[in-house]
């Protein structure tokens, strides 16, 4: 029988992608939803469904048993949408109770999805790799320091006999992005509200291309070890240019020096205050804008053969999945 693999998160963007990467290649796939989960990110994939949270610690137990893998995706990555309370709880408590649920249940390996977030921030002009620590304050950026937490329950489960290894995705663009994380800068541009982009910029990686490379840790990746999931540096105003020029829509007009941003981030932050919708953007993006946060992924590419996808297609992957759903 073919290998059985537990997917938390599995149906959101990248979630969705470790999926479609497994049935790809040949595993039983058991994906893990919480009961008001839409499954369309799961469009056209049929894994064997099951429902749990990953703070409920009973549903994890059910949900990892016969699995010999299990890919902990789950997480809050739209952060400027949610309380920091609930950042803490769904990415630092719920990464406990995962790994506990492995380590009770005889579980073989454990893939950790963390994020680029959680290495800090690069020395100016150098790039991010693998041995880069959390140097922010947790107040300056609450996403980043969950997850470097949660790696940290991770590490602690290792010593305690566990099998996992660390995988950190940079800013992921592509299909089945159903909650427009990384998709969020298609629509903008596309709706014409790009006119002004920032001074920094960010590794982009497909998220496609962040699936199979999920399932390449799993199957090469060496215990305790963390590598980097990432794609192109791309400034973001180039991340702009080539948006628009994919979807046909506005072109960056003005480039926000770096020394605007506090400003900016301020503004932002008091019109948040008062606005009684969803941010769509929040102080901490803006300061974090100002910043280029360039990765180096030759660990990847070296042990594991994770290919590199150009942020163009990337895009163009993304475009086309959100046009054949209507969401475009």
């Amino acid at each position: 029988m073919p290998p059985r693999a537990l997917v938390t998160g599995a149906t959101g963007c990248v979630g969705a992608n470790v999926v479609a990467a497994l049935l790809a290649r040949g595993y039983a796939v058991r994906a893990l939803r919480r009961p008001n989960s839409s499954l369309e990110a799961l469009d056209s994939l049929d894994p064997q469904l099951c429902t749990g949270d990953v703070l409920d610690p009973a549903s994890l137990a059910a949900a990892a048993q016969g699995c010999e893998l299990v890919f902990h995706v789950a997480a809050v990555s739209d952060y400027w949408r949610v309380p920091a309370e609930r950042i803490y709880e769904v990415n630092v408590v719920g990464t406990r109770n995962v790994v506990r649920a492995a380590l009770e249940h005889g579980v073989e390996r454990l893939v950790y999805t963390s994020s680029i977030g959680a290495l800090g921030l690069p020395p100016p002009g150098q790039l991010l790799d693998e041995s880069a620590t959390f140097n922010l304050s947790p107040r300056r950026f609450v996403y980043g320091h969950s997850k470097h937490l949660g790696e940290q329950a991770v590490r602690e489960a290792i010593a305690d006999g566990l099998d996992a290894i660390i995988v950190n995705p940079t800013g992921v663009m592509g299909a089945r992005d159903v909650n427009f994380i990384g998709g969020s800068l298609l629509r903008e541009v596309k709706r014409g509200l790009s006119w002004v982009t920032f001074a920094g910029g960010l590794n982009w990686v497909d998220a496609e291309t962040v699936g199979i490379g999920h399932v390449l840790a799993a199957e090469l990746g060496r215990t305790g070890s963390r590598y980097i999931l990432g794609g192109e540096n791309v400034s973001h105003r180039r991340a702009m240019e080539i948006t628009a020029e994919v979807v046909a829509g506005r072109r960056p007009v003005v480039t926000l020096p770096r020394g605007l941003m506090g400003i900016a981030a301020i503004l932002t932050d008091g019109f948040n205050a008062v606005w009684p919708g969803t941010p769509i953007f929040s102080g901490e993006q803006a300061r974090m804008s100002a910043e280029s946060v360039y990765a180096d992924c030759g660990r990847a590419r070296l042990e594991l053969g994770f290919p590199l996808t150009e942020f163009r297609v990337a895009v163009q992957r993304a475009y086309a999945w959100y046009q054949a759903h209507g969401a475009m």
